[in-house]
């Protein structure tokens, strides 16, 4: 821990999109939560020098770095925030915990299991030391899903029996959106599946408080070369005359089983037109069922089957009250929260535990059972037969 014991110094590897949005994070988390530490956002890292300069400046870091290693054996570095693309996950986060230092890693853990086990190896040799490891799952932080989360386990729905959710985005729907790093296997370890069809595995696992058990899916890449990118620019960047391999999945789907018998129905796409962003997760018990989407993310919708017929419906429920999970700390009710508000939250448990001495959730051992759910889609898909999910 660093020299004053109520702080929490940070060093974040990666400044791209997520590392925007950890920075907002780090920096409101403190100001908006009662946190029995406050991080000091430290150093922040990037491969260009110039470039992690400008995002110090940009989003808030005291200084900036060009290589993870000098972050990660730093002595005024308490935690390292990962949010680099997958392949550099393993390394990273292994190396960081072998130093001493808490992780947080985004998701997926990993770009195979083999490195998540590895990785999870790392969590639990830490945390015999007091060192914590949790990996980046934020949707579980949108008070509408921590609320579903609550009821569930309350009962209010009763048994579980389907389970159903999509990741539907359209973003590289158009076949002359240049490749990006996000489209090569070698760096982000599969397409649709781990990048946004991990978000609702999990969230149907968290919600359930069930694991999917056994899988039976298919991974589908409509748009197999496109324009190499000119110049950096967002995700995609500018298209170029040159093109290259897309070698991961644009869509995916499948079933699979629940360890509390639930069925569920899953899909991920980029190729939903005019779906920016909807996770919409529906889960159908023998008391009711509840319904969320976050394109209407401060709503979740319940059905409670033991109304009466003249009054049953499904209720609309703004997650807005001080009373609802994270919800008191912001603003009156009525006044909705927004995507940038769940990486506050993950900032605010991930401290809360580090400071109480507990484990954080999602733990990498959590991660590593989220990434051999996408290997047995993938060997699903590949063999086309069901696939059983290691425990």
């Amino acid at each position: 821990m660093s020299p004053a014991s109520s702080a929490l110094a940070v060093g974040m590897v990666g400044h791209a999109f997520m590392g925007a949005a950890h920075s907002q994070a780090w920096r409101s988390a403190p100001r908006f939560f009662d946190l029995a530490l406050t991080p000091s956002m430290t150093v922040v890292c990037g491969r260009d020098a110039t470039r992690a300069a400008e995002a110090a400046a940009h989003l808030g870091w005291a200084e900036s770095d060009s290589d993870w290693r000098r972050v990660v054996a730093r002595d005024d570095v308490d935690l390292v925030d990962i949010c680099t693309p997958g392949d550099s996950h393993a390394e990273i986060a292994i190396a960081a915990l072998e130093a001493g230092k808490h992780v947080l890693c985004e998701k997926p853990l990993a770009n195979s299991v083999a490195e998540a086990e590895a990785m999870t190896e790392a969590a639990e040799r830490a945390a015999a030391g007091g060192v914590r490891a949790m990996v980046g799952f934020t949707y579980r932080r949108v008070p509408a899903v921590a609320l579903a989360r609550r009821l569930v386990s309350e009962g209010r729905v009763g048994e579980i029996r389907h389970v159903r959710a999509q990741y539907l985005q359209d973003w590289i729907a158009d076949p002359e959106a240049p490749l990006s790093w996000r489209l090569e296997k070698e760096k982000a370890g599969s397409g649709a599946l781990g990048d946004i069809g991990a978000h609702v595995i999990d969230l149907t696992q968290f919600i359930t408080g069930d694991l999917i058990t056994d899988v039976s899916g298919r991974l589908e890449t409509f748009v197999k070369e496109r324009p190499l990118p000119t110049e950096h620019s967002g995700l995609s960047g500018t298209a170029g005359e040159e093109r290259g391999a897309v070698t991961v999945d644009d869509a995916a789907a499948f079933i699979a089983h629940f360890t509390g018998g639930a069925l569920g129905v899953f899909e991920a796409t980029r190729f939903a037109t005019g779906r920016k962003n909807a996770i919409r997760i529906e889960i159908n018990g023998s008391r009711g069922s509840l319904a969320f989407d976050f394109e209407d993310m401060n709503v979740l919708e319940l059905y409670d089957a033991e109304e009466p017929d003249e009054t049953a419906g499904f209720r609309r429920i703004l997650v807005t009250e001080a009373t609802h999970p994270y919800v008191g700390a912001w603003w009156p009710p009525g006044h909705g929260l927004g995507y940038e508000h769940a990486f506050t939250h993950q900032v605010v448990d991930l401290v809360q535990a580090i400071a109480d001495g507990t484990e954080p959730r999602p733990t990498f051992a959590d991660g590593l059972q989220v990434q051999r759910v996408l290997a047995a889609i993938e060997t699903s898909s590949d063999t086309r037969s069901w696939q059983e999910v290691p425990r």
